[in-house]
């Protein structure tokens, strides 16, 4: 079964056993890496807790053992997206308005392949944020990764 697939399926999954939960589900990853690795990134606004990841890992793993989906061998982690999260849907771009991001290019724009700045929001298939108080658009797909950004 392709990856993507496998993907929608999981993200349907725990989307049904969150529901009635204040936890969020922020993104599934299978990828391999030197083995497969099923990874869900939960949240929730009062903060992730290692009894939630506990819970929904192993409601997860039941209904992929009942389900067979993945023939693979492959390791399951259910954590938080951690602070620097990537964004990557609509919900994310709204969520996290108003914050400070990072975005990685493929291509320099006004001279940079890293632009930091406070997010204004996704519009039509553009990034908006504000950079120094001017409005910087780039368009999504010139986007290698959009985090939030970490000041330490």
């Amino acid at each position: 079964m392709l990856r993507e697939k496998i993907e929608a399926i999981v993200e349907t999954i725990v989307s049904d056993i969150i529901v009635d939960s204040k936890l969020e589900l922020v993104d599934v990853e299978y990828v391999k890496e030197r083995d497969w690795y099923l990874r869900v990134y939960l949240d929730k606004e009062s903060g992730i807790e290692i009894d939630d990841c506990q819970w929904v890992s192993e409601q997860l793993e039941a209904k992929l053992d009942e389900s067979d989906l993945i023939k693979d061998h492959y390791y399951l982690e259910v954590s938080s997206p951690g602070l620097d999260r990537p964004l990557k849907k609509d919900r994310d771009f709204i969520r996290h308005a108003g914050d400070k991001i990072e975005v990685k290019t493929y291509e320099p724009i006004n001279g940079k392949k890293l632009l930091v700045g406070t997010l204004i929001g996704l519009l039509n298939g553009n990034v908006q944020i504000d950079m120094d108080g001017q409005t910087v658009t780039i368009p999504i797909e010139k986007t290698a990764q959009i985090r939030l950004h970490i000041e330490f």
